[in-house]
């Protein structure tokens, strides 16, 4: 079902649906928080995943590292974090990334206060681009 806002660019707004939807993979993710789990996942990590019961497209998005996509797919930020810490990516770089940019670029844009507002506020700013 469309929600009023589907229409933000650039995000994927965390509901209730989607926490629903990401349940197993926001699971298997916080998990990575044990060692022993980071080990097991690192030995064997179709093995590990086969613990949870994500989708396929779930376990696509954590095999590629797709990080917009495990959000698309009901994600949370600070549970995908930990699959992204896991890989030694700094929560700066993560951000950068999944904003398209160098991490030195999104600090600087943070420092200064952040994305413009201006042309960011619904998908349909962007129709005439």
């Amino acid at each position: 079902m469309a929600k009023e806002y589907d229409d933000i660019p650039g995000t994927f707004v965390f509901d209730a649906d989607r926490s629903r939807e990401g349940y197993h993979l926001n699971m298997f993710c916080i998990s990575l928080r044990l060692a022993e789990n980071r080990a097991a996942f690192a030995a064997d990590a179709e093995g590990y995943m086969g613990k949870y019961p994500m989708t396929d497209e779930q376990r696509q998005a954590v095999r590629d590292r797709a990080w917009n996509g495990m959000l698309e797919l009901g994600g949370n930020i600070y549970y995908t974090a930990k699959l992204a810490a896991n890989d030694g990516i700094t929560f700066q770089e993560l951000a950068a990334t999944m904003s398209g940019m160098e991490s030195e670029e999104y600090r600087e844009m943070m420092v200064n206060g952040g994305r413009s507002i201006e042309g960011n506020r619904y998908k349909n700013e962007w129709e005439n681009k």
